[in-house]
């Protein structure tokens, strides 16, 4: 399973845009710098997603995410494949019961299969300005319903052989 956390917010990102010849496109932009974090973890394997939003990044939220995601996979051991980042290395919490973590190298962040869900989010959000957070997470919400309507859509965007083979010969050798 990856994990990954990306921010969203009120900044609007843009994206391209069709028009006429000759006619610059209007931009609308919005500069507030109000956001929140999507935690997210996929199993490439199948499809399924797990999302939580938060307010922030710290070892304190990843705890919560791993303690909820936790409750939702239930038994078993979970290998957790995500970045090296400061707050998933943080020693300040424990790993919950079952769930092995496993580490990319760092600053690569093209290994990790959560990022191509978050490309994907961050265009269906673009070029668009929201009123404020409520509207945001709303329009955010309406997105990862049809994640979970449709697992295809997330196996397209992340189920690659070579993630596939990887974590498989990985887990095998763990102890």
């Amino acid at each position: 399973m990856a994990l990954d956390e990306g921010r969203f917010g009120l900044k609007n990102c843009f994206h391209r845009r069709w028009c006429p010849k000759g006619v610059r496109p209007p931009w609308i932009v919005d500069d507030r710098y109000e956001s929140f974090w999507l935690y997210a973890a996929v199993e490439p394997t199948t499809g399924s997603g797990h999302f939580l939003l938060l307010p922030d990044v710290t070892g304190d939220c990843l705890e919560i995410f791993l303690r909820h995601l936790r409750d939702e996979l239930g038994g078993g051991t979970v290998g957790v494949v995500l970045d090296s980042s400061g707050s998933h290395r943080s020693e300040h919490f424990p790993w919950p019961e079952g769930m092995k973590p496993l580490y990319l190298p760092p600053y690569s962040p093209e290994l990790n299969p959560v990022e191509q869900v978050f490309r994907h989010l961050r265009k269906r959000l673009s070029n668009t300005v929201f009123t404020d957070l409520d509207a945001l997470q709303t329009v955010l919400m309406e997105e990862l319903q049809k994640f979970w309507a449709n697992p295809t859509i997330l196996l397209h965007l992340t189920n690659y052989p070579w993630w596939v083979e990887g974590t498989q010969a990985v887990l095998s050798l763990s102890p």
